[in-house]
């Protein structure tokens, strides 16, 4: 199946392809698919860059970008029709951002959703919409490792915006059972050209410049870090596969391995070799999830995929890439924390 997919002529849509992990799933497409024509849709908000889509790919006669949001309806309606795949990943995606001002996280999240899901719906070509959900949507795990049968228990706006966008998608394949769809949900991405406001690219960036860096609470929370080649590498699978196989299925992506906050911050110390005294305690940040690690089950045996990116690996090359683009993320460090109120009063940033 993966050969005959490469040798035909297909157009992808991928929303959001100028942000983090949307810009790295399009280099992977334009690389290992030669014949396709890529669209991307982005409204290149602060988190968008189109610098983050190389020139080679730009330039190129197989590559259009159109500037929008997802909740423009006649917009959508005049792309989606193209496509014969959708990677929808665009979103809203941070914790305190969604704490700070939530309202665009439901109009892009949920709104954006339904637009987009209204428009796959009269594409009566389209063989396969991929809608990027995420981890945040389970909230803290009450049992280990997490499947996709957990409880969905949000704990903060964005994760209530995705769980929102997560359902409405899953209510369109249960409505319209021949629907090409399906669900994704990434746990923790990390990886080259990850906005600032993001924990691993904040610390790195901090630490490069010997700055103070911020942990939240005791540190001890944990997540399941994914590099973003392995989640690109799922995302393609998920394409390729056989309908029969992935259409209405939900399928998390995550290592099966949880690593603390603290660790990271102390692993990324150490590969830069700074004193730990640059990492400073906070107060706990609101709407934090306690503890995430993936089942990777269903991925293995739905998708035939498992994450090869080893943490230790991935860092380092993470580390490097911030090492060797000062001047891409410089000009975002005005804007990778926000001010959150606190319920005593107490202003922090997050």
């Amino acid at each position: 199946m993966t050969r005959e997919h490469r040798s035909l002529n297909k157009t992808i849509l991928i929303t959001g392809g100028a942000g983090f992990i949307g810009s790295n799933f399009v280099q992977r497409i334009f690389k290992e698919h030669p014949t396709w024509k890529i669209i991307v849709l982005d409204a290149l908000t602060y988190a968008g860059n189109p610098e983050n889509i190389p020139a080679e790919i730009r330039e190129s006669g197989r590559f259009d970008f159109w500037y929008g949001s997802v909740t423009q309806p006649m917009l959508v309606d005049k792309i989606v029709p193209q496509a014969d795949y959708i990677v929808h990943f665009a979103a809203e995606t941070h914790v305190a951002r969604s704490i700070f001002d939530n309202t665009k996280f439901f109009e892009t999240d949920v709104i954006g959703t339904q637009v987009m899901m209204n428009a796959a719906l009269e594409n009566k070509k389209l063989d396969r919409f991929i809608h990027i959900s995420t981890s945040e949507v389970y909230g803290s795990a009450e049992r280990e490792p997490m499947d996709e049968e957990h409880p969905l228990n949000p704990t903060s706006p964005y994760a209530g915006a995705k769980c929102g966008a997560d359902r409405l998608v899953y209510s369109y394949m249960q409505t319209y059972p021949n629907m090409p769809v399906m669900i994704l949900r990434p746990f923790n991405n990390y990886g080259p050209r990850q906005h600032l406001e993001k924990l691993i690219a904040r610390f790195v960036t901090g630490m490069l410049k010997d700055q103070p860096v911020r942990v939240y609470g005791d540190g001890d929370n944990s997540r399941d870090w994914l590099y973003v080649e392995d989640t690109c590498e799922a995302v393609e699978k998920a394409l390729l596969a056989d309908i029969g196989r992935v259409k209405g299925e939900i399928i998390n992506l995550g290592t099966g391995r949880s690593i603390s906050v603290m660790e990271i911050a102390n692993i990324i110390a150490d590969i830069l070799e700074k004193p730990k005294s640059l990492i400073m305690q906070t107060p706990a940040r609101p709407g934090e999830v306690k503890q995430h690690i993936s089942s990777t089950e269903k991925a293995a045996k739905v998708l035939e995929w498992t994450a090869t990116t080893k943490f230790e690996d991935g860092i380092v090359k993470t580390i490097n890439w911030y090492k060797n683009n000062a001047d891409w993320w410089k000009k975002l460090e005005w804007m990778k924390e926000v001010p959150i109120t606190l319920e005593d009063g107490s202003v922090v940033m997050y």
